[in-house]
């Protein structure tokens, strides 16, 4: 079986929730439901393609997001357009 993801990361738990912009929050709030969101922002990622810690929210909406199992992300490692 191929791997269809390039890295896995490890989800980290914060102590106090990361800053995600409303624009982000508001696109979620129809796909997920308030309190998983609340949850969702504090927890963090180490992003490879980024380089730097940024929330599990920034890391779902991501383009390269495939699918979190077991506390670790897979995703494709692709480069952003930004």
């Amino acid at each position: 079986m191929d791997k269809d993801w390039k890295y896995e990361l490890q989800v980290i738990t914060l102590e106090k929730p990361m800053r995600v912009s409303r624009k982000l929050t508001q696109e979620l709030k129809g796909v997920l439901s308030s309190k998983m969101i609340s949850r969702m922002k504090k927890e963090a990622v180490d992003c490879p393609i980024v380089n730097k810690r940024v929330s599990f929210l920034q890391c779902y909406n991501c383009p390269n997001f495939i699918r979190r199992v077991k506390g670790k992300v897979h995703c494709k490692g692709l480069p952003l357009d930004e």
